[in-house]
């Protein structure tokens, strides 16, 4: 087949065409499958919290429309596959002198050295006792939401409701009294905490891509700054 000038010249102009529609295809495609949030990266435990919490994005609060705590799955679910729903592997983790209900994973009594007051704190399984202990989430899921969570798949809000690194076995009031608060607004009374406390946030907030508002980036900056080799905890 004899191809004229024009034909070539056409012939030529797609080629490229078709070459730019395939990137383009590609591009939109790795987009659709990203998760959003997914440009975070998971610090190493030798990075300095400073150093991280600088890394992290500035941004206003977003409303808190449509945020409850079934978009972040269901409660204490036992996603490492262990057989122990998240609750019992954090007191399991966190408490002492641990004595289980016989048979299972399920604390039944224990000893907790309080991060966040500084007091030793008896543990018993009752109705009337159990929420003397409490498990709190460092980053609030209320917080989370408003900071990008949003718009994140439930499987990933699933992860974080129930990722090690979020958890922590505390005073059930105090735990009460913090709420949704960052840490513009709330601080552990322990201030021989706050420095580890607020590593954990950056950790937790680098992780899964969750922002910062100036005011709360200028709390934990300030907390930070007293303990500049502070590391990320990684768990």
């Amino acid at each position: 087949m004899v191809l004229t000038g024009g034909a070539r010249q056409d012939r030529g102009m797609r080629i490229p065409r078709l070459l730019a529609l395939a990137v383009a295809a590609t591009l939109v495609a790795g987009i659709a499958n990203a998760t959003p949030g997914e440009a975070a990266t998971k610090p190493k435990k030798s990075d300095t919290a400073m150093s991280v919490l600088n890394t992290l994005a500035v941004k206003g609060r977003a409303p808190k429309t449509g945020y409850t705590r079934a978009q972040f799955g269901a409660a204490w679910k036992d996603v490492d596959g262990n057989g122990c729903d998240t609750r019992n592997d954090i007191l399991k983790r966190d408490l002492t002198g641990i004595i289980y209900k016989s048979g299972s994973c399920v604390v039944a009594t224990g000893t907790l050295n309080d991060p966040y007051s500084g007091k030793i704190i008896p543990f018993e399984r009752g109705v009337a006792t159990s929420s003397d202990v409490q498990i709190d989430h460092v980053v609030a899921l209320s917080d989370a939401w408003q900071k990008g969570a949003f718009a994140w798949t439930v499987a990933k809000r699933t992860n974080l409701a129930n990722d090690p690194l979020e958890l922590l076995a505390v005073d059930g009031p105090l735990n009460g009294q913090k709420s949704d608060g960052d840490a513009a607004t709330w601080l552990p009374p322990n201030k021989a905490y706050r420095c580890p406390y607020v590593a954990r946030q950056v950790a937790v907030k680098s992780k899964y891509g969750i922002w910062v508002t100036q005011a709360e980036k200028d709390a934990i900056a300030k907390i930070l700054a007293t303990c500049p080799n502070q590391l990320i905890p990684s768990a």
